[in-house]
């Protein structure tokens, strides 16, 4: 059990175990499951995969474990424990402003999280559907949207999002059961979530691989994801390896220094962000054994871009053997993925709200909730009767963005990479080296290094993340 926590983290995680479940829950996410195979599809597969396992061990894993670290010693939220470990270490609580960065980004995030998840939660109803049909049919185990054309399963997507009304349903649907999850607290709420759902999703993500791997195109996906052709790894290419090396581990959105928040003073923080990277990098692997098998078994481009998970994978489960059963497992996944890390971007703000304000947690989560879900009615609204707004028409690479990317773009580009590169400073430079090495437990000798990584490399990469998505022709 952890010891005396803020407000918000009650009496903390009641095992380390929960903690993991929780953590790898918040990191593992979209970007595992729908972001890593386009980005590993449009860079060629194995370069950018060999650079994207280099950068989560070399600069992701130093970063959690500080994440982590300042939680503990904090014991508040995101940004009351970048004061308190700088009080500690005799510097200015003004560092304190990139854990009010970290709140605010998972705050916008979320809002538009939850979009995006409705789209999942859209597909598990129409999986439900079509399984339903299948049984009718008596075809339990035949191809998905028997009888449609490839035009008509690809155009449900567009039907979508010319749908405001099914649009805001979904989006509603995924705030209240994500609301409802964190006001029940850590224990009764993001605990046992995490402990239900995280297994679940593992079953889920092995079982579709070993169906992959049995019906559609193993060996092809293995060489594409593990040989390496290092004359497509451009310089764009690794900063993206990089970027989302980073930021699927959840790094600058408040979540892994809320819930380090919660851990208790006997877990070995080292060996277990260690565990944590390790599982996001799994699932991320896993993800593409998952996916491109299916892509390659019915002739479909890995390098599809967004479009793959949402469009192009309907098309395949239609052409599969229990393609509709399979079908409606894999928008589940996506689904239990999807909540469990909209959970972690909730607690980071909840916990702020709780800690500064003494509210009780309930009240704070509808009233963050709330403000959240109203942020995400307009980039529901941004599809169809918003469609022609530009927020920031004024800035040159979000010109054309619309509602929904402006808000991504400005979190993932600008807010993101500033708040990483604000705790890799912190603690390359200013923490208390005494304090780090007693939080950390660290060896003398890795103690160095993992300093040398915080103050050097950490911030170096992040800055080049900051640069290069604010400027992207610099890279050509």
């Amino acid at each position: 059990m952890a010891g005396a926590t803020g407000q918000a983290g009650e009496q903390g995680w009641s095992s380390r175990t929960a903690f993991l479940l929780a953590a790898i829950g918040a990191a593992v996410g979209l970007g595992n499951i729908w972001r890593f195979p386009t980005l590993a599809g449009e860079n060629g597969g194995g370069a950018f995969v060999l650079v994207y396992i280099a950068c989560v061990f070399l600069i992701g894993l130093p970063l959690v474990l500080s994440e982590v670290m300042i939680g503990r010693t904090g014991r508040e939220d995101a940004a009351g424990s970048i004061a308190r470990v700088a009080e500690k270490s005799g510097v200015s609580r003004k560092w304190s402003l990139f854990g009010g960065i970290e709140i605010l980004a998972a705050f916008l995030i979320l809002s538009f999280y939850s979009v995006v998840a409705g789209w999942a939660l859209y597909y598990v109803f129409v999986m439900v559907g079509n399984v339903a049909s299948s049984i009718g049919a008596g075809a339990p185990f035949g191809a998905a949207f028997q009888g449609e054309t490839q035009d008509a399963i690809t155009g449900r997507m567009g039907s979508l999002f010319g749908s405001l009304g099914t649009m805001i349903g979904m989006h509603t649907i995924f705030m209240v059961v994500t609301v409802m999850i964190v006001a029940n607290g850590v224990h009764d709420g993001i605990e046992k979530a995490a402990g239900t759902l995280m297994p679940a999703f593992f079953v889920l993500l092995v079982a579709i691989t070993i169906y992959g791997a049995f019906t559609g195109e193993f060996a092809q996906a293995l060489a594409f994801l593990f040989t390496p052709d290092f004359s497509q790894l451009t310089p764009t290419a690794v900063n993206e390896a990089l970027g989302q090396a980073l930021f699927s581990l959840s790094l600058g959105s408040a979540a892994l220094i809320t819930y380090g928040a919660y851990v208790g003073d006997d877990v070995k923080l080292a060996p277990t962000a260690g565990m944590i990277a390790a599982a996001d990098t799994g699932v991320a692997i896993l993800s593409g054994l998952m996916i491109f098998p299916i892509v390659f078994a019915v002739g479909l481009d890995p390098a599809a871009g967004p479009v793959l998970v949402f469009q192009s994978l309907p098309v395949a489960f239609s052409q599969m053997p229990a393609g509709s059963l399979i079908g409606l497992a894999f928008f589940v996944l996506i689904f239990f993925a999807a909540l469990t890390s909209s959970i972690s971007l909730l607690e980071g703000p909840v916990a702020w709200v709780i800690d500064r304000f003494g509210v009780k947690r309930l009240h704070a989560a509808l009233l963050v909730g709330g403000g959240a879900y109203a942020i995400g009615l307009l980039c529901a609204m941004g599809y169809n009767v918003l469609s022609d707004v530009r927020p920031l028409w004024f800035w040159g690479i979000f010109a054309e963005s619309d509602i929904l990317d402006s808000i991504d773009g400005i979190t993932g580009k600008v807010m993101l990479p500033l708040a990483a590169l604000g705790v890799s400073l912190f603690i390359g430079w200013r923490a208390d080296r005494r304090l780090v090495e007693t939080q950390t437990g660290l060896s003398v000798g890795m103690l160095g290094l993992y300093r040398f990584v915080m103050a050097w490399l950490a911030p170096l990469a992040v800055a080049l993340i900051l640069l290069f998505g604010l400027f992207p022709g610099l890279l050509g």
